[in-house]
């Protein structure tokens, strides 16, 4: 009775979570596939692409804020502290980043404008409305995930998508579909899923902890996101630079813009298990952080173990669906002018089950204060994925190559760096009673 108990407790937050997730990915899925349909071939691999450098200035810096607040707030609740205080410092932090991301995008513009977004000087600023919006949305996440309110997580999730979705769908029965209109429509998503629910943030200050705990220092727990922001920006640099490198190099010609949004509907079709993954750091690193305060090294292994279990369960089958389907799916659904190579839709589906084991490795070395090893990781693979991208070959020969290579050196370092630190911690505790529990700590810093 009680694991049927708990099981019912899991899936009643899960659901919330589940159905958020639909939405947003039914909503990017439909968007790309309303402008694949409706624009150009060249507006289309733009708009496309300012999808995906949003996903790499967004999402991909500020899912770091979620995670580390994720990670403070679920700590400082295990250990009875107040989490208002560590909230209020990931605030300020979360600001700072948002104005440096949004300077650096309008600095990229010169480049940006020309070579990738085919002139729609509106979709740099739709990029920069999209960072700001992410910023809020993320810290939010971040709080009510360390909370365990995936209700609210859910409700996020299904703002952003329908925020996304419901605007698109107008645009096109109204006649109204243009590159700048849909990446603007893309870029308020994140904003309308913060403005929902900001107000649910107060109606958790009855219940708070009555111990005050330890003062935030700011400074640390600053250097932990700024960690955590390289690893996950590198993170969706990895995942989602090919296409805009690959549109970039191609340049304006009409067969090379026919290739480039090919590629680009083909590259978002194998993504998909990636996408439908994404939110379970949201879920792991709360137990993982609770099982490293303890001192329970058998329920961090078993916690990754688990998960990468189902990792395989939904990749290997991506992976044979984007081998047989992928190439004649870009076309049906994304309008995609050319059908590619079913090789080179099996290979990016490889590279996508790399990414999704990345992803639950980065919250296993979250939890266990690794931060520094989890950049470190990324750091040296998007250095080499950079490198294969201007490699002096065929551009889909690099795209393809560099989209598979780095993401299994991610994966590789990310494996020495989890069991290093588990075996170090094992050595240590062994003068202690077996099944003797640490004691948990909270802390802002590694």
């Amino acid at each position: 009775m009680a694991t049927q108990a708990r099981l019912r407790e899991q899936l009643a937050s899960v659901a919330p979570v589940g159905g958020g997730l639909a939405l947003v990915g039914l909503a990017a899925y439909v968007v790309l596939a309303l402008a694949g349909h409706t624009l150009p071939a060249r507006d289309y691999a733009a708009a496309a692409s300012m999808f995906l450098l949003t996903a790499i200035v967004g999402p991909g810096v500020f899912a770091a804020v979620e995670q580390q607040t994720n990670h403070e707030v679920s700590a400082r609740l295990a250990a009875g502290v107040d989490p208002v205080p560590a909230v209020r410092a990931a605030t300020m932090i979360t600001a700072g980043l948002a104005g440096i991301m949004s300077i650096a995008v309008l600095a990229l513009g010169p480049v940006l404008v020309p070579r990738v977004f085919a002139g729609h000087t509106a979709l740099l600023v739709a990029t920069v409305l999209a960072v700001l919006g992410a910023a809020a949305a993320y810290l939010l996440r971040g709080v009510f995930a360390g909370q365990r309110r995936f209700r609210w997580y859910g409700v996020s999730l299904a703002a952003e998508g329908l925020a996304r979705l419901l605007p698109c769908v107008a645009l096109v029965l109204l006649g109204w579909a243009s590159a700048d209109r849909f990446g603007f429509v893309f870029a308020l998503g994140c904003g309308v899923a913060a403005a929902v629910t900001l107000p649910a943030l107060r109606r958790r200050g009855a219940q708070r902890p009555e111990r005050a705990g330890e003062p935030v220092r700011l400074r640390p727990l600053a250097g932990a996101v700024g960690l955590l922001a390289g690893a996950s920006g590198l993170t969706l640099l990895v995942t989602n630079l090919s296409p805009v490198v690959l549109t970039s190099r191609l340049g304006a010609e009409h067969a090379d813009a026919e290739l480039a949004a090919s590629f680009v509907s083909l590259f978002l079709l194998a993504r998909i298990p990636l996408f439908l993954f994404a939110p379970v750091q949201a879920f792991l690193l709360p137990s993982l952080t609770a099982a490293a305060g303890r001192g329970d090294l058998a329920a961090v292994r078993g916690g990754v173990r688990a998960v990468l279990l189902a990792v395989a369960a939904v990749g290997l089958p991506g992976v044979l669906a984007a081998w047989l389907l992928g190439p004649w799916a870009s076309r049906v659904l994304f309008d995609a002018p050319i059908e590619l190579p079913r090789l080179v839709a099996g290979l990016l589906g490889v590279s996508t089950v790399a990414m999704m084991v990345a992803a639950i490795l980065q919250p296993a070395l979250v939890a266990l204060g690794r931060n520094r090893a989890a950049m470190l990781a990324w750091a040296v693979s998007s250095a080499l994925f950079v490198g294969l991208l201007f490699a002096p070959v065929a551009p889909l020969t690099a795209a393809v190559t560099a989209q598979l290579v780095a993401p299994a050196l991610v994966c590789l370092l990310m494996v020495v760096a989890l069991r290093q630190e588990l075996r170090s911690r094992a050595a240590a505790r062994s003068p202690a009673q077996p099944g003797q529990p640490f004691e948990p700590t909270v802390t802002n810093s590694l």
